[in-house]
């Protein structure tokens, strides 16, 4: 039994997850959910792919239930404790000291205090995981807890690498590589040929190439191309791969003048529109998304026409938080009559964002 620990966008996280799944062939089972953490079974396996995931935090494997389950953790000499669904350093110094008690007959154990109750994938690394455990203790709503033991983490130190240490950067304009890396994951689709139309700097098809898959990218912009390039140079060095991408100078509503063969998927994030000064009305709102769905409309006509049948579009709308409060998020029946079915909608922003993320996950039913 595991538990994965969500990221800082917990219900993107936990799509991701069910998508992940699916697109590796584990057999998933879920058992228990709270916002913070997914309580599941499945084959080993899911330890191998892990690394994949991108909304992620931890893989914790589950030894048991209740203080009687401190007895079936493993010795370690250094060590540190999670709590999720409680924050209480009275509640992490009890349990730390009971662990050490437990570790006594086997030898001398001490426990390293988090920032916070529950320690980020960034501290473990920095204090020798794997060889230092990080017990976890998920807790429900009415007290009781399970406890388990940290087995697989993301490494948001690869990830700032491919961000911040690449040739060319544009931090305001790039898409993050996590989300990137969860995209990817949406798609469902483990093998193919995968396409991000509005490359830019190349994000996204970096994450094509990592994962190994038949990766191609285009903009209309040739500087952004070149910058492209250069990332992509920069990354089969550094990651010591093989194979690269093809990359085109073309425009996202003309794709079959580039492109012969038809994708197994797209993935991208396109033009937003112009950075806003201040939050909208509704009525801005809805005419800033009227606007870009002109232009839209025409892309996922070019979208049909390189895609295969089924293939999957994930693909980033944009949503806006108004001046009086909540988010416009637009319903867009023009993408049923061009052949595309919505399979899913995810949220994805920051407290100082006024244009959101609305990310669609979409079928082409040809």
């Amino acid at each position: 039994m595991y538990a994965v620990i969500f990221g800082k966008n917990p219900a993107l996280s936990e799509a991701e997850f069910y998508s992940f799944a699916r697109r590796f062939g584990l057999k998933v089972s879920p058992i228990e959910s709270s916002r913070y953490w997914l309580l599941f079974d499945s084959s080993p396996q899911v330890e191998r792919y892990f690394h994949w995931l991108g909304g992620s935090l931890k893989l914790v494997k589950i030894t048991g239930e209740g203080e009687e389950a401190l007895k079936e953790l493993e010795y370690s000499r250094l060590f540190t404790v999670s709590l999720y669904g409680r924050s209480d350093w009275k509640l992490w110094r009890k349990l730390g000291s009971e662990i050490k008690r437990e570790f006594k007959e086997e030898g001398s154990a001490k426990f390293f205090k988090p920032a916070k109750t529950y320690s980020m994938p960034a501290e473990l690394i920095l204090k020798g995981f794997p060889e230092v455990k990080d017990f976890v203790f998920l807790f429900r709503e009415d007290g009781s807890f399970l406890v388990g033991e940290t087995v697989k983490i993301t490494d948001p130190f690869e990830l700032k690498k491919l961000d911040v240490e690449r040739p060319v950067q544009k931090p305001i304009l790039s898409i993050p590589p996590r989300l990137a890396r969860i995209m990817v994951n949406l798609t469902e689709v483990r093998k193919g040929a995968f396409l991000d139309p509005f490359c830019g700097i190349g994000t996204v098809v970096q994450e094509f190439v990592l994962q190994g898959l038949s990766a191609y990218g285009s903009d209309r912009d040739e500087r952004q191309i070149r910058d492209a390039k250069k990332n992509l140079a920069w990354l089969r060095k550094e990651f010591h791969l093989k194979n690269s991408a093809h990359l085109e100078v073309c425009d996202a509503r003309k794709l079959k003048r580039c492109f012969r063969q038809r994708f197994d998927a797209i993935v991208t994030e396109p033009y937003l529109g112009k950075p806003l000064k201040r939050h909208p009305s509704r009525g801005e709102a809805i005419k800033l998304a009227n606007e870009l769905d002109r232009f839209y409309y025409s892309v996922f006509e070019s979208f049909a026409d390189v895609l295969k049948r089924n293939g999957r579009v994930v693909f980033v709308f944009p949503a806006y938080r108004l001046s009086g409060g909540g988010i416009y998020r637009k319903e867009r029946k023009w993408l049923g009559k061009l052949g595309f079915e919505v399979l899913g909608r995810y949220l994805d922003y920051e407290e100082r964002h006024r244009v959101v993320r609305d990310i669609h996950v979409l079928r082409y039913r040809g």
